[in-house]
């Protein structure tokens, strides 16, 4: 019993270790005893830790080198701590500082401490008890954002793989595409896809396997003798199952296909496996609709006179890159998941009040799914958590998005149509919109009912800046802007589908289960 708790104790302190020796902590203060005292504490507790006497001194190895933690005394010489952030704000604006002060009557006023950014203060004192929970809970802080960026940038990457992953090309090619990204995701260097005993033709199969690194396949070599039993064990077990494994050393990821029949593995290992659980799950997806499209194409080319299935199944695989794509853009911002479902609910009523065609109705319901995707570029300081007026930096950031939107959805030829009504559904009659200034008839008629079905479902719904307005406050906000922000001949349609409010909100809810 007593060797279990001991192990354990092991364990836990090695965990702290490795979370402690991530980060760098600079300690700036003229005063050495304190420096010192300090550094001392902070590394019995592993943290990395370097003291500085001279403020601007601290100030070029912060140009020179990155830290994740300041902690900073106020009053120095040459100059206080409020004018040693003014300065690091100029060219760092992520990393966390804490304030330091002696005097408490002499302390910045929390104006400062606001308008620099500063995200702790903390009163000197013999004990530091209080410093270690402010360093505590600003490590924490500091490893969420990490978190938080590092699936942005994730998702970003994923994005930006999306030509070469779903552009046609030779199997070979596509394999070692999909290994490279997922490589990129977990910070890996070794992996391999298998799709064993793939039928390829009435009759014929044949093993799909291509491997990076250490699994690459050099002269002829089989993949039965680079992989390790132990895994091949584990590939059985996770294709029949159908769920991801983990192992040791990395992951084993089922791929497959519901329509073509194939089912094989990837195998990745990584040192951020676990942190890039839920991408891996979004690029698995993207990687087997991939293959089963190069799949598809193949059996165009073999059999023609299956051709008319064939285009079925990827019209069904259209749908599922759709529902891909879905995953990551409510991954990028839950707090206004359900927007886009809704847009997508308005603009099609719309378009059926208008008695339009049903090509049209389909392009207005995919065009309301992805009409705000470029946000998944926009920083989440000011996407998320801006909860005052935006600056004029800011709202040029947010009137970027149409145009980012326009350009992700460009990469797949399938949404093509939808492009241009991404694009313009913020354009105004007015011609005062944005990206372009459109107005009147040079803005699609399609991204003019999205503006109506977009701007209302805003309206109406919570923001972190402002509450939402009523249906009735929402409906007077349309008729204001009828013939200047919006076309009136849609607005006075919307208004009277808004007669039965009710009714769609219970639709909506049984739809897509938003509320």
């Amino acid at each position: 019993m007593h060797l279990l708790l001991f192990l354990l104790g092991v364990i836990m302190r090695r965990k702290q270790m490795d979370l402690t020796s991530k980060y760098k902590i600079m300690v700036v203060d003229d005063e050495v005893g304190i420096i010192d005292t300090l550094s001392v504490i902070l590394k019995r507790r592993s943290y990395s830790c370097t003291g500085f006497v001279n403020p601007l001194d601290a100030v070029e190895e912060l140009k020179r080198e990155h830290y994740d933690l300041l902690i900073l005394d106020y009053l120095m010489n040459p100059i206080h701590g409020d004018k040693v952030v003014e300065m690091i704000r100029e060219f760092d604006k992520d990393i966390y500082i804490l304030l330091l002060t002696g005097h408490k009557d002499l302390a910045p006023p929390l104006e400062t401490i606001k308008s620099l950014e500063i995200q702790g203060y903390c009163e000197k004192s013999d004990k530091f008890d209080q410093l270690l929970l402010l360093i505590e809970s600003a490590i924490k802080s500091i490893e969420q954002m990490r978190t938080i960026n590092k699936f942005k940038n994730g998702l970003n990457k994923i994005f930006e793989a999306a030509p070469n992953i779903y552009k046609l090309q030779p199997l070979e090619n596509l394999l070692q595409n999909i290994l490279i990204e997922i490589l990129f995701l977990v910070n890996g260097k070794n992996a391999f896809i298998l799709i064993e005993n793939f039928q390829i033709w009435e009759g014929l199969c044949k093993n799909i396997y291509k491997g990076i690194g250490k699994y690459e396949a050099k002269n002829n070599k089989s993949y039965e003798d680079i992989i390790d039993e132990y895994i091949k064990v584990h590939i059985d077990i996770a294709k029949k199952s159908k769920q991801e494994i983990r192992l040791e050393k990395g992951i084993i990821l089922p791929i497959s296909d519901k329509y073509i029949g194939f089912n094989g593995v990837i195998y990745v290992e990584g040192n951020e496996i676990d942190e890039s659980s839920k991408l891996l799950n979004i690029f698995i997806n993207q990687a087997s609709i991939s293959l089963s499209n190069v799949f598809l194409h193949e059996l165009v080319n073999r059999k023609n006179q299956e051709i008319t299935w064939t285009f079925d199944q990827l019209k069904a695989n259209y749908v599922d890159t759709i529902e891909v794509l879905r995953q990551a853009v409510d991954a990028k911002d839950v707090y206004t998941r359900g927007h886009s479902d809704r847009v997508a609910y308005y603009a099609v009523e719309i378009g059926n009040a208008l008695e339009l065609p049903e090509s049209q109705i389909e392009l207005l319901r995919i065009s309301g799914i992805f009409h705000d995707i470029g946000k998944i570029g926009v920083p989440d300081s000011i996407l998320l958590n801006k909860t005052g007026k935006l600056t004029e930096s800011e709202y040029n950031e947010i009137k970027k998005h149409p145009v980012k939107s326009a350009q992700i959805l460009s990469a797949i030829s399938r949404f093509k149509d939808i492009v241009p009504v991404v694009k313009y559904h913020h354009e105004r009659i007015d011609g005062k919109g944005y990206p372009e200034g459109l107005k009147g008839d040079q803005i699609p008629f399609l991204a003019k009912i999205l503006a109506v079905a977009d701007s209302f479902d805003a309206m109406i719904s919570d923001r972190l800046y402002r509450p939402k307005l009523s249906v009735d406050e929402a409906k007077k906000q349309l008729i204001k802007g009828a013939g200047t922000q919006f076309d009136k001949d849609i607005v006075d349609i919307f208004i009277k589908l808004l007669d039965n409010f009710d009714r769609m909100a219970s639709e909506i809810a049984d739809t897509y289960c938003t509320a």
